[in-house]
């Protein structure tokens, strides 16, 4: 008995879905089990978890839409049988699916008499609608009907500014974006063997862009990226300063700069490459500027076109990621 004890309390913990069900297109649901842990740990994880999940997850909403020739958002158009208002909060309830870097451009260009739903929008390659039958419109005349939308990826709530009623330009209407693809969370504790132990169990809700396995594993990522800073060493003579009076049109590199850029932050980095630059302990551009060509070919199925498209992908960013840490962007 008292051998059995000790095994369970070296085991690794290892995680299990014991629950997966889309209960429609935009909504998916599923219940996770993390076990064994030791005493304390399952409510450090939950928390942890539950704040990544709700608050770290990127999603992809459309931002701004443009309309011609409309004086204001209120405004109802002959052969249109919803307001601009209207058609805007519409347009905000889309649920994308994307791994867009930026803002990009879709549009709808439709002739009535029509309803008008998700499944019209044009949209950029690396973006895909969830759920096709979402309402946009419905046009009750033969009429041309054109929008000109920005799709965005971030995190968060995105609140557009207000305009006055009688405001028009070619700017068109900025639309609140809720860049959630988590609706909800839920985590719960199961503790055993007198309370030695505990299990983790994880409930969590999403939008359809996301299921819950994958908002899970990207949460963990997330995680993970924000404490491996802690596992460098820390960094001499480490201190702040505000040059006022230094120019600030020059970009000097700074390679201590790119500890901090972590390789999931590559933009169209592949799923696969990602995965094994992980498990060979490379987690940020510095580690991975650090391998040379041979030292990547080491790497359990990476090929000699793999090493190359990485290195392109890692060419094409860090410059980018330099500059915007400056402040250019």
């Amino acid at each position: 008995m008292i051998r059995e004890k000790v095994r369970v309390s070296t085991q690794t913990p290892r995680w299990k879905c014991v629950e997966s069900r889309a209960d429609g297109k935009r909504l998916y649901y599923g219940r996770f089990i993390l076990s064994p842990l030791k005493k304390g740990q399952a409510d450090i994880i939950g928390i942890a978890m539950r704040r990544a999940l709700l608050g770290e997850i990127e999603g992809t909403c459309i931002t701004h839409a443009k309309f011609e020739k409309i004086p204001h958002e209120y405004t109802t158009i002959v052969g249109i049988q919803e307001s601009i208002y209207e058609i805007l909060m519409n347009l905000k309830e889309i649920v994308l699916r994307s791994n867009l870097d930026g803002t990009r451009d879709a549009s709808i260009c439709v002739r009535g008499p029509r309803d008008v739903t998700a499944q019209d929008i044009i949209l950029p390659n690396s973006a895909a609608i969830v759920d096709n039958t979402q309402h946009i419109v419905t046009l009750t005349e033969p009429i041309d009907f054109c929008i000109g939308l920005q799709i965005d990826r971030n995190r968060g709530y995105s609140r557009k500014i207000p305009m006055p009623t009688n405001f028009h330009d070619d700017r068109g209407y900025p639309i609140d974006a809720v860049f959630l693809p988590v609706k909800n969370v839920n985590h719960s504790i199961h503790s055993y063997e007198n309370g030695s132990h505990e299990m983790l169990f994880l409930e969590i809700w999403t939008n359809g862009s996301l299921t819950p396995k994958e908002a899970l594993r990207e949460a963990s990522r997330k995680l993970i990226n924000l404490f491996i800073p802690f596992l460098h060493a820390e960094e001499e003579n480490f201190h702040f300063e505000n040059n006022q009076n230094e120019h600030t049109d020059e970009l000097p590199i700074d390679l201590c700069e790119l500890k901090d850029i972590y390789i999931d932050q590559l933009v169209e980095l592949p799923a696969r490459f990602y995965n094994c630059l992980k498990r060979s302990g490379i987690h940020t551009v510095m580690d991975l500027l650090n391998k040379n060509t041979d030292g990547l070919m080491k790497i359990t199925h990476f090929r000699q076109e793999d090493v190359e498209k990485v290195m392109n992908i890692l060419n094409n960013n860090i410059s980018q990621f330099l500059s915007r840490r400056r402040g250019l962007f």
